[in-house]
């Protein structure tokens, strides 16, 4: 009788097992706020496939400059928009060493779409000219979850954007290339 029940609970604990794994996968979808080194934004993680994840995120970015002529330091935060599609490449392997991958948490690998209207500006300088923009760029980073609500972020990455002007019925683009860091905190729902 005892070899019965051994073998019974061996079996129920096997089963149970089993059944506990589960294959890692994006989470459905996520909404969240971010505060980034200079701005802020709101964002959604939407789940394309197990491993991908639509970002669409919309928010301030920031910036600090100098002016050309008077040579003062300002401040500067334009709005934004931006969608990216992210592959999270090691997802399986932190579950398989029972790291959490709550909310995304793994590393990444983005190709982002951003646009950068010129609407309107909050600065320290009144007489900055803003240009709407658009901007790529291809980046790897890092996501992680702690506390259950609380994420970072980092990464780093290249890009291209266009600066578009009019100036005396003459339409001129500005092509440019820029390293693209990122370093985030932020807050899931």
């Amino acid at each position: 009788m005892k070899k019965i029940q051994l073998i019974t609970l061996f079996l129920f604990l096997g089963t149970a097992n089993l059944l506990a794994q589960k294959d890692a996968s994006v989470e459905e979808s996520i909404y969240g706020v971010q505060l980034r080194l200079l701005g802020l934004s709101g964002h959604n993680e939407r789940r394309l496939s197990d491993q991908f994840a639509l970002r669409t995120e919309v928010g301030f970015s920031g910036g600090i400059g100098q002016g050309f002529y008077e040579r003062d330091v300002f401040f500067i935060l334009i709005p934004e928009i931006s969608v990216a599609g992210r592959w999270y490449y090691n997802l399986q392997k932190r579950l398989d060493k029972g790291r959490n991958i709550s909310k995304n948490s793994g590393n990444f690998i983005a190709l982002k779409l951003g646009y950068q209207p010129d609407w309107f500006k909050i600065s320290s300088e009144d007489n900055i000219d803003l240009k709407n923009s658009v901007y790529s760029s291809l980046k790897w980073g890092i996501k992680r979850t702690i506390l259950k609500h609380l994420t970072y972020e980092a990464g780093i990455g290249l890009g291209v954007g266009a600066y578009f002007d009019h100036y005396q019925g003459e339409n001129f683009t500005t092509t440019y290339g820029f390293l693209d860091l990122h370093l985030r905190i932020g807050y899931t729902f």
